[in-house]
């Protein structure tokens, strides 16, 4: 059984506030608040079990894939970087109210220094949510043809101001061409190694 599913079936509801930075909206408010060409099956994936139903998603658009334990939303808004209007799109899937997510932002153009800015923008916006330090470390992020490139990833923890509970979150960022991308879990305590790696692993770059 193969579950692929492109940005054009999906939802527009975002299912819970997700947060990047202090200024967001509540509809982004923990990726934005504390806060898809491969075809995958579920016999090749670990532990497909009804809490963590991995399908796998492309977006043809944004030029990733990646698999999601639950169906997918989807949802966007407009944020400003280094002065300059860009729009943020996010993918996210819960279960066991653990959010997987995937932000990508469009730049106006791939200016390694406008790349560097919105990475950092990212990184330290979603510790702040926290009230957490940013502290990434680089790791490297797989190309659906194959390859790689260099990206970051960094684990924050901590509360929100909004008197929410703990919140754990790891994270991996990285820039290709006009758009950045982050790619995080947001939950009050992490989901089984496996599962954070069957998501983290199948993000992959076109």
């Amino acid at each position: 059984m193969k579950r692929v599913f492109s940005l054009s079936r999906l939802s527009t509801r975002l299912p819970i506030p997700i947060t990047l930075s202090r200024p967001a909206d509540s509809r982004f408010a923990t990726v934005l608040r504390a806060g898809l060409c491969a075809s995958v099956a579920c016999g090749a994936l670990v532990a497909c079990t009804p809490a963590y139903d991995w399908r796998t998603v492309m977006n043809n658009d944004d030029g990733y894939e990646v698999t999601l334990p639950a169906k997918p939303h989807a949802a966007e808004r407009k944020i400003q970087i280094a002065g300059q209007p860009m729009t943020m799109r996010m993918q996210t899937a819960e279960t066991d109210d653990v959010v997987f997510a995937v932000g990508t932002v469009e730049l106006p153009s791939a200016d390694p220094a406008l790349q560097r800015a919105t990475l950092d923008y990212l990184q330290q916006g979603l510790a702040r949510n926290v009230n957490a330090q940013a502290a990434a470390r680089a790791t490297q992020i797989d190309l659906a043809a194959g390859g790689r490139v260099i990206g970051s990833e960094m684990v924050v923890e901590g509360k929100s101001d909004d008197k929410q509970g703990a919140r754990t979150i790891p994270a991996r960022f990285v820039a290709k061409g006009m758009h950045v991308y982050q790619v995080a879990i947001v939950a009050e305590k992490s989901p089984p190694s496996d599962q954070a790696d069957q998501f983290f692993s199948s993000f992959k770059l076109f």
